[in-house]
């Protein structure tokens, strides 16, 4: 968890403003420890002249809990089409060496503090002040295997406070532990409108879509003899990191798609880095294996 005071930009080294260079040091080695928001623009671009400021200002406001870099598009052609910038101003947040959330255009300044805020949030900060003792103790009933007592507890929650994300996806967690997978998804589905594009809830999503796919998964040994025997078999090797995932081998079914990725990156429509993406937000932000694994596919993406 991000607490205040610790992995913080110095006060006056939150904006600056970057060439291409510097994209990997500034913006993927330094979202390793604080959550790095890419501002892309360029001089004749009319909304740019309007967003720059108040984004600036909103990053000063979070008080070192993010930091902001400034990439001029045509200065920086190279990284613009790596990410796809189709119109500017475009801005994207960083964190562990990926992109977690995004906009185009200018926003007015209280969506902008909620781009903020959530950036803060996916990154295990708290941006409200401090986490509910309620909560804290039904994770940890959670993380103890007492699914039950977990998801009880996160209603009891949820009935003082219905709106209240980390205890909409703690009751998804807790049906996904019980595998109770119809349930998980009606509670996902019923959540309320404000919340629903919810980091915490885009977790348990990814999550529940994860679960799902364990039902579907082949024997891990069969599969591995496939890829063994034929290493160009995509499909097969694919097949086999979501058998790895579905028993518990996380780290194993990373390496899997990582080598996917790196063998064919476009195979099946991007279905390996799609799958890395799925099971990255799934896991907490410093999971041992997501950093691991982000840390890769960063090194392959920006090489």
């Amino acid at each position: 968890m991000l607490e205040l005071g610790q992995g913080q930009a110095p006060a006056g080294d939150l904006v600056k403003d970057i060439t291409e260079a510097e994209f990997m040091t500034e913006v993927v080695e330094a979202s390793q420890t604080v959550p790095v928001i890419v501002d892309f623009w360029a001089p004749w671009c009319g909304p740019c002249k309007t967003l720059g400021p108040a984004l600036e200002a909103a990053v000063a406001d979070a008080k070192g809990a993010v930091r902001m870099v400034k990439v001029n598009v045509d200065e920086a052609q190279m990284i613009a089409g790596q990410m796809r910038i189709q119109s500017i101003p475009t801005v994207y947040a960083f964190w562990q060496g990926q992109p977690v959330d995004g906009f185009q255009g200018a926003l007015p300044g209280s969506e902008l503090k909620q781009f903020i805020d959530r950036v803060i949030e996916a990154a295990g900060g708290d941006a409200s002040g401090g986490l509910d003792d309620a909560i804290a103790a039904a994770q940890e009933m959670l993380e103890q295997g007492a699914a039950v007592d977990a998801a009880q507890t996160f209603a009891a929650i949820l009935g003082e406070d219905p709106a209240n994300a980390t205890a909409y996806a703690g009751m998804v967690q807790a049906h996904i532990a019980m595998d109770d997978l119809d349930q998980a998804e009606a509670i996902l589905n019923g959540a309320p409108a404000e919340i629903s594009t919810a980091p915490e809830l885009e977790a348990v999503h990814a999550a529940l879509e994860l679960a799902k796919q364990a039902a579907d998964a082949g024997p891990v040994a069969e599969l591995t003899a496939q890829v063994e025997a034929d290493p160009d078999n995509h499909q097969a090797r694919f097949d086999l990191a979501q058998a790895l995932y579905a028993n518990g081998d996380g780290e194993a079914a990373v390496d899997q798609f990582l080598e996917l990725f790196r063998r064919d990156r476009d195979w099946n429509d991007g279905a390996a880095k799609a799958q890395l993406f799925t099971i990255f937000e799934a896991l907490k932000p410093n999971d041992p294996v997501a950093l691991k694994g982000r840390r890769k596919l960063s090194s392959m993406l920006f090489a």
